[in-house]
């Protein structure tokens, strides 16, 4: 017994093979078979409709918008060159920037520590006016023995 409506041919005109399971593609609306129905496969002409590829940075993850025609690479290189935050070449913000003003020691804090007296800043080790010898106060202090 025959049914002679049932599939449907492959509408790729080098293939036609007849499929009981035809894909049909969502962007031109033809029947193909499982071979076929990829964009690329039967040559879509409305699969830049569809197929659409964003383009992720590959230092920071973060998807990169292109516009039709652009080239998908030139514009991720723009990104790493201008708003990439995980640039290899950018300037990193130093973490420990403020510098003990104790004579003698070279020691950098993540904090300011501002004497009340002095207005100097200095690292934990020297920041009790005792410890970095301050005498700009209004009044003397005396270091404990």
């Amino acid at each position: 017994m025959e049914f002679p409506d049932l599939g449907k041919h492959c509408s790729e005109k080098t293939c036609k093979q007849l499929d009981f399971l035809p894909v049909k593609c969502d962007a031109c609306k033809q029947d193909f078979c499982k071979d076929h129905f990829p964009y690329a496969a039967h040559k879509c002409p409305f699969a830049f409709q569809k197929d659409v590829h964003v383009p992720v940075c590959p230092l920071c993850n973060t998807p990169i918008p292109v516009k039709k025609g652009q080239i998908p690479d030139v514009v991720v290189g723009d990104h790493i060159d201008r708003d990439c935050d995980s640039h290899p070449g950018k300037k990193k913000e130093k973490i420990f920037t403020y510098r003990c003003s104790k004579e003698g020691c070279k020691k950098k804090e993540m904090l300011q520590m501002v004497c009340a007296q002095c207005h100097g800043n200095f690292c934990i080790q020297h920041r009790h006016p005792l410890d970095h010898s301050c005498r700009h106060g209004s009044r003397p202090t005396i270091k404990a023995g």
